[in-house]
């Protein structure tokens, strides 16, 4: 969704009665201000006109509430117009109240604002433009602010021109930071809402092997069992063609054993399979990865402190997942081979995935896993992956997840991505290493394997 279509849905998120509130706000405040200037301050306005370009504002907003539905959401080509009308209204005010001279001025920056945070860039630029061009003509053109005395307040000409520069600068910084804000909030809303469908489709796809193993344990008996009495039959029967019948239903019975025993092996819910040892689970996540044309080596053994056997860890949706996008990373770019190594000791285990392809680019590298991170890569490598979009949002949702899980990932390379010209070697690509602390992840030894219970049945 990170799109000019995606800012375009986001405009369709503000509500016309939100802003329609927003603007009776500005206007009551608008008339304080001028009753107050005029009645305390005793200045000389020209409080017909002014309470006009006022209720024009009131009209619109009755226009607003009166002839449109509450639940009513505002386009981008509705935004923009409202957001251009206030400027205007404002601008009126400001002309008939001193101009740059009226301290409210700085008021010009509330629609540049709200562009910048909820419409696109070019709409943005367009309120912004207006919104600069009005305040410069208010600052040359105005009706001096005097009072009931005759006595003119004017600024000198060095403080006026350093307000105008004020404003200019306020537009172009509040528009530029405010959308640079949004723009990476919503990246991270639609980077998380992907990560979310990723681990809610592993965790169905895990559900439903589930399914198929108790299925599969469930109807190998009575298979069997046909199995069996058909191989009886076939031996006390003369007829050939009831002969020919049975042997038919034996093979069907041994075609539905071979189905349900593929299937099986994607049940992965059973009770049994819980947990298990780190190797199993991390080639369980590579397997997808395997027939790619690419080589996957394993390097499974214990470091410093740690016991010969594997520890058992949980097969949780989001660890699978999560290892299988950086799997998928490495294999995307590797040239010939990754490296997957695994290791523990006694209270931790360590997973890095490795391949000798080109690396991270060095200008990524600060912003690795960061959501929708497009690396500009060369023409050469754009050509070798051409249907390559950014590994910014598999990388998020893999580093998500896995921390999720409570891992601590770091990302480097093999060798100096700024090195030209330099051979393929062995490792020289992209390392990613995922280090998890025992207990987040694994079993209580001391606890061993929970009863297994009876059974599930399942339900027709």
């Amino acid at each position: 969704m990170h799109s000019a279509f995606a800012h375009t849905r986001r405009s369709n998120w503000v509500r016309l009665r939100t802003l329609v509130y927003l603007r009776s706000v500005a206007a009551a405040g608008q008339a304080a201000a001028l009753i107050v200037a005029a009645y305390v301050f005793d200045f000389s306005l020209e409080m017909g006109w002014c309470f006009l370009a006022i209720g024009a504002s009131v009209v619109s907003n009755l226009v607003g509430l009166f002839v449109f539905p509450e639940n009513k959401r505002l386009s981008e080509r509705e935004m923009v117009a409202l957001l251009l009308f206030d400027i205007t209204q404002l601008a009126v005010l400001l002309f008939l109240t001193g101009g740059l001279n009226n301290p409210f001025a700085l008021l010009i920056l509330a629609p540049v604002t709200i562009s910048a945070t909820a419409l696109q860039r070019r709409s943005t630029v367009l309120v912004s433009a207006v919104a600069m061009l009005a305040i410069t003509c208010v600052a040359i053109w105005h009706v001096p602010l005097t009072t009931n005395t005759g006595f003119v307040l004017v600024m000198p000409d060095i403080f006026v021109f350093g307000f105008w520069i004020a404003v200019i600068i306020g537009i172009v910084f509040l528009a530029a930071y405010a959308r640079r804000v949004t723009s990476e909030v919503n990246a991270m809303a639609d980077a998380l809402v992907a990560t979310q469908l990723a681990l809610s489709r592993e965790q169905k796809l895990t559900d439903l092997g589930g399914v198929v193993a108790a299925t599969a344990h469930e109807l190998g008996t009575p298979l069997a069992t046909i199995k069996l009495v058909s191989s009886e039959m076939i031996d006390e029967i003369n007829d050939p063609d009831l002969r020919d019948d049975i042997m038919l239903i034996a093979q069907q019975a041994d075609r539905c054993r071979d189905i349900l025993r593929s299937m099986g092996r994607a049940g992965k819910d059973d009770l049994h399979m819980r947990s298990a040892p780190v190797g199993t689970v991390v080639q369980e996540a590579a397997e997808p990865h395997d027939a790619r044309g690419k080589t996957i080596i394993y390097d499974i053994s214990p470091i410093e402190n740690g016991t010969p056997t594997q520890p058992e860890i949980q097969r949780r949706p989001e660890i699978i997942h999560g290892l299988r996008n950086l799997v998928q990373n490495a294999v995307d770019f590797a040239r010939t081979t990754v490296w997957i190594d695994i290791h523990w000791s006694h209270d931790t285990i360590r997973i890095r995935i490795a391949d000798d392809g080109p690396g991270y680019p060095a200008h990524v590298m600060p912003r690795l896993g960061d959501p929708f991170l497009r690396p500009r890569s060369s023409d050469s490598h754009a050509k070798r992956r051409p249907q390559y979009d950014g590994m910014g949002l598999g990388l998020f949702i893999a580093k998500t997840l896995l921390e999720r899980s409570g891992a601590e990932l770091s990302f480097a390379n093999g060798h100096d991505p700024l090195t030209r010209n330099m051979a393929p070697a062995a490792r020289s690509g992209a390392i990613v290493e995922s280090v998890w602390n025992l207990n987040d992840i694994g079993f209580d030894p001391e606890k061993g394997r929970q009863s297994l219970g009876l059974n599930r049945q399942i339900d027709a």
